[in-house]
């Protein structure tokens, strides 16, 4: 099911434009110079984000700021009426992908006063890409009585099991991820589980929204298999019980920087669903418009929109994997974005003795900082092949992951810890965390070191170790409701509300009773703010969004 047929949302906007990129137009970016019109404002994200963005935000102490507003809808009609079709907008990057086969129409939109820049994203006839984008190597497995099947390899030499073994594999976890096309996942037995139980949870062309993703091409199911695979004694992933979003946003016959913006508008969508890590297994520097080329020196870390729009997604509280590159033995031998990102997690490829693939593309990032971030098992990764059956494929493509499952157990044994704190976990547990290279970064990660990390630094809320009180509503305006879920022995409670940097805005106390209700509350400033609870010697606390009607 589409997500534009299961979200009614208004700001997704993916309303605006269902048209395919055919060959009949051009595609531009429109960088806008404000959001000045918009009807949206910070106090109300539940009218662009989903309660468990907002939760997402709330649970890692992240504010909604204007980089969350939708772009002007009055800018969006403005450039309608000027005959363009608006294909996807950025409320990041604040601008807008549109298609025309009018090149005058371009030439006036670039004159509008809200109009920064213009940029060809793929021409009105894009030529055959020469480049290959997905190239593997593939051999049919042999059975294996294991459980995990050959890929209990790939599982091991992450100490992924530490997680398995405790029962952490995914559950609970929502992942976006961004790619080429799910040829057959819809009916692929190793990926029956994730059906059956509702966990693809929808799906979204970013390339054609007409399209069926489930037709287009195999990359994007060999990758969720990596992850969401589970076809007992032959291949089980390294999230098995994770739910996915299948996002297309990579046009595979060809490669056009609108393949950036696509990535950019799947991502936001991504954050605004709620969703906690994405993987992308995708990576620009080469277009068949040689004008359209990125320069190693544009791998800094925040310099391509793609990378814009990774490090943005890392920053609203998303954890991101990317594919390092299979450059290592071409010419251009480095990182591509968006693993070049500063928050970004780019993963290379290591087979199973641990050794670094000649393909892998090596760092570091231009000016000096440490990429690839870490390795994986991306040389004979075992997994669904592109003739949909299990087998062996090479890439970075696998590495990246067979590491973000990982990741998703890793969230989901630390639901507590940041992104920032989980990356840095994720980091400094590898092989090579004292000695990182250009090669391999800081290693192969251990996520039993990781886990053990987030539960020594991550602050756990009081209130999420006891269940006595609930609070809502979530964000809120001028009234709480506080209900007694147990039935307490203490007569009074004392229940404050402090700002985040700890400074007292009101205080009283009540009778414990089944429902405590606070009316007529002063007039905070909008933001986040912590709601304490005190009874019997307890405390329990809970972070709040205070927002104006």
């Amino acid at each position: 099911m589409q997500i534009r047929l299961i979200l009614s949302i208004s700001f997704l906007l993916l309303g605006l434009a269902t048209l395919a990129q055919t060959s009949a137009n051009s595609y531009y970016w429109i960088a806008l110079r404000n959001k000045s019109g918009t009807p949206y404002v910070i106090n109300h994200p539940e009218k662009f984000l989903s309660q468990r963005a907002i939760d997402r935000r709330i649970r890692q102490g992240i504010p909604v700021d204007q980089t969350d507003l939708p772009v002007s809808p009055a800018y969006l009609d403005t450039l309608i009426d000027h005959g363009v079709t608006v294909v996807h907008s950025s409320k990041w990057l604040n601008g807008v992908t549109v298609s025309t086969p009018d090149t005058s129409l371009i030439k006036q939109i670039a004159k509008l006063p809200f109009v920064v820049s213009v940029q060809l994203t793929k021409p009105a006839l894009p030529k055959k890409s020469t480049r290959i984008k997905f190239k593997d190597e593939e051999v049919i497995n042999a059975f294996n009585p294991l459980n995990y099947g050959v890929a209990l390899t790939q599982l091991t030499q992450l100490n992924g099991q530490y997680l398995h073994s405790q029962g952490f594999r995914g559950k609970g976890i929502q992942v976006a991820i961004l790619d080429a096309g799910f040829w057959h996942a819809n009916v692929i037995p190793a990926l029956d589980s994730l059906r059956n139980s509702g966990r693809i949870m929808g799906t979204h062309d970013f390339v054609d929204p007409t399209s069926d993703i489930y037709t287009q091409h195999t990359h994007g199911t060999s990758v969720l298999s990596c992850m969401g695979g589970n076809l007992p004694k032959t291949l089980i992933g390294t999230a098995p019980d994770a739910s996915y979003y299948l996002f297309r946003t990579e046009d595979e016959p060809t490669e056009y920087m609108i393949e950036e913006d696509n990535w950019v508008a799947a991502a936001e969508l991504a954050d605004s669903l709620g969703v906690d890590l994405i993987n992308s297994s995708l990576g620009y520097y080469l277009f068949d418009d040689p004008l359209m080329d990125h320069s190693y020196s544009d791998m800094n870390g925040n310099k391509t929109r793609v990378t814009q729009g990774a490090n943005m997604a890392f920053q609203k509280g998303i954890l991101v994997f990317t594919s390092a590159g299979n450059e290592g033995d071409k010419v251009w031998r480095h990182i591509i974005a968006p693993s070049d990102g500063e928050n970004v997690i780019g993963v290379a490829a290591v087979d199973k003795l641990g050794i670094r693939a000649s393909f892998s593309s090596v760092g570091p990032a231009w000016g000096g900082a440490i990429k690839p971030n870490v390795a994986a098992m991306g040389s004979s990764t075992f997994l669904i092949t592109s003739a949909s059956v299990p087998g062996y494929s090479s890439g970075t493509s696998f590495s990246s992951p067979v590491l973000a499952g990982m990741g998703a157990c890793l969230l989901q044994a630390n639901p507590y810890s940041s992104v920032k704190l989980v990356k840095k976990a994720i980091e400094q547990s590898a092989s090579i965390y004292n000695s990182p290279d250009s090669l391999l970064g800081y290693g192969i990660p251990d996520f039993g070191k990781a886990d053990k990390y987030l539960k020594l630094y991550t602050t756990i809320p009081v209130s999420t170790l006891k269940t006595a009180w609930e609070v809502y509503p979530n964000p809120f305006t001028d009234m709480l409701t506080i209900r007694n879920r147990d039935l307490l022995s203490a007569a009074t409670c004392q229940i404050s509300i402090c700002n985040v940097k700890g400074v007292c805005l009101w205080q009283s106390n009540f009778p414990v009773s089944e429902t405590i209700e606070l009316k007529n509350l002063p007039k905070f400033a909008n933001g986040l703010m912590v709601l304490t609870i005190r009874y019997g010697g307890r405390e329990e606390n809970f972070k709040l969004i205070k927002t104006t009607r």
